[in-house]
């Protein structure tokens, strides 16, 4: 493997992690004097509009734990003494604001959330060690904490989780020199092993997400620097086989087309496998090119921005000095039939397809971004209520493939629209302050199927065409409403509509500047009987 200058791109990841140190910061509670002293959740200790603080903010102790640590280009915050206080003051407010269990609260009172625990756990520990700390109440909560995730099991399939689990029993039972996890820890990594599918990827709720892919492949690879195997050193390189196909040709990563809508890229991994998979590298030149070219995602929300930062620092860390060139584009079909997801690269072009998803699609040529698609969107008054239906859910269709043409059919669903009231509010709290605080799975369970995987049909069906000729990319809709068009308010196409919450989703990405496809006059013309049609070559 050849030595390249690399020096420059490796310094993006450390320059992307750098400027979100000043919000961390502003995100923590500073004064030594506060009783809220080290929490980094501002909607808590000092704007008081919640009534709990988010333990998945704890985790801001890791970026800074690395920060403080590693001697980054232009890094202000190197060995500062203040600096190293304010992580040990966050570290010390995870413990005392953790539940009696070790569990940890997210987005409601008694949630206990794996997923926030799990994360804060990692981040402290690894915290800890930085900062070389010497506290046996810290140990002892890391052990408390450690002992509610081996026996806890959420509701959903988040692989992500299950392997940030194993990394988290692993890390702390080593820090304790103890094994007392060790049984539990196996049979969860055999669990992520096994919700790997064939094709390389690894579940999130309802099929494959690229983004959240390359979170768990860059856990596992953590996993397997500690404790290396065949069986997960195989998966991981299955896992980087499938994460290298969705790196566009200009650099940007996931998108609207996945199952969790995501633009989530986690370098690390690729990084810490480098050295015995070339491949990974270059997935990481190419994410690197995008970024140079202001076509990463936006992740400065005070909830999601903590593990973006680490993953980054981590990447510049672990960053291997000898790579492999940058490959040349491939060209050819790729179906992952499980996934639901088709690649299509012809004659300059590539074509990235949720088959999962009605048909939802981006396109590029020689590079460029040409079209970004999330399929038919109707707008429904109800009374005096409006509802949106949607191609673009996660379900099935009729899909039919051939060497040109990919044709489907299905049903649009009802978009997920929930939102918070007062009402909504207290009732909630009643619940977890009650029955709820013993059952908080189940609560979690319900707000899932609610908010992500419950899925209702709507009246109209969809057909949709895409077929290439001389270079061209021909897409071909037609939208028929069953009840006929009269409750019918607004039509359209966006570039990254979606319809699920999920806590990543819905962040900006450049790709978002393309105008709405505005339908709603051509569907007033129609009649009850008449499907809506639109013609495009691209």
């Amino acid at each position: 493997m050849a030595t390249t200058p690399s020096t420059s791109l490796r310094d993006l990841f450390a320059g992307e992690a750098l400027a979100l140190i000043p919000k961390i910061l502003t995100l923590q509670d500073r004064n030594p004097h506060s009783p809220t002293y080290g929490c980094f959740d501002r909607n808590y200790w000092h704007y008081k509009i919640i009534d709990f603080p988010s333990g998945m903010a704890a985790e801001f102790v890791w970026p800074l734990a690395l920060v403080y640590s590693l001697p980054l280009p232009g890094n202000s915050y190197y060995q500062q003494p203040a600096f190293r206080e304010w992580i040990e003051a966050g570290l010390r407010y995870m413990a005392r604001s953790a539940h009696k269990d070790g569990s940890c609260d997210d987005y409601f009172p008694f949630e206990k959330a794996a997923g926030a625990a799990a994360f804060s756990l990692l981040a402290g520990v690894e915290a800890y060690q930085i900062l070389k700390l010497h506290d046996a109440e810290l140990l002892e909560f890391f052990a408390h904490r450690a002992d509610w995730l081996a026996n806890h099991h959420e509701s959903g399939r988040l692989t992500n989780h299950q392997a940030l689990i194993v990394l988290c029993l692993e890390k702390v039972g080593r820090l304790l020199e103890t094994e007392r996890w060790d049984a539990l820890k196996t049979k969860r990594l055999g669990r992520v092993l096994e919700w790997q599918n064939e094709e390389g990827w690894f579940q999130e709720y309802e099929g494959a997400d690229p983004g959240y892919h390359t979170l768990t492949v860059g856990l596992l690879a953590q996993v397997h620097d500690l404790t290396p195997s065949h069986e997960l050193r195989a998966a991981i390189e299955r896992g980087v086989k499938f994460a290298a196909e969705f790196v566009h040709p200009d650099g940007s990563f996931g998108g609207e087309y996945t199952s969790r809508n995501t633009h989530n890229f986690f370098p690390h991994g690729f990084e810490i496998v480098g050295s015995w998979i070339p491949e990974a590298l270059a997935i990481n030149d190419q994410f690197l090119a995008g970024l140079q070219r202001g076509l990463g995602a936006c992740y400065a929300d005070d909830h999601i921005l903590g593990h973006h930062c680490w993953s980054y620092l981590l990447a510049w860390q672990h960053w291997n000095n000898a790579r492999p060139p940058v490959p040349p584009r491939p060209t050819g079909r790729v179906y992952f039939k499980n996934a639901g997801l088709l690649i299509d690269r012809r004659d300059g072009c590539e074509l990235y397809v949720a088959l999962n998803k009605g048909g939802a699609f981006k396109l590029w040529r020689q590079g460029k971004l040409v079209v970004s698609d999330t399929q038919l969107s109707v707008q429904v008054q109800q009374g005096k209520k409006f509802r949106n239906a949607v191609a673009h859910m996660v379900g099935r269709s009729s899909v039919n493939l051939d060497g040109h043409t990919i044709r489907l059919e299905g049903k649009l669903g009802w978009a997920k629209a929930a939102r918070m009231t007062t009402f909504k509010l207290v009732v909630l709290r009643m619940i977890m302050f009650t029955l709820g605080r013993f059952f908080p799975n189940l609560i979690r369970k319900l707000l899932q199927k609610m908010l992500i995987t419950g899925k209702k049909p709507a009246p109209f069906r969809f057909q949709r065409s895409l077929s290439w000729s001389e270079g061209k990319l021909n897409v071909s809709d037609e939208l028929a409403a069953s009840k006929g068009w009269g409750l019918a308010r607004a039509a359209g196409i966006g570039a990254a509509q979606t319809s699920i919450y999920v806590v990543m989703s819905r962040t900006y990405q450049s790709s978002q500047l393309q105008p709405w496809l505005d339908l709603t006059e051509p569907m007033h013309q129609l009649k009850d009987d008449e499907p809506l049609k639109l013609e495009r070559s691209l």
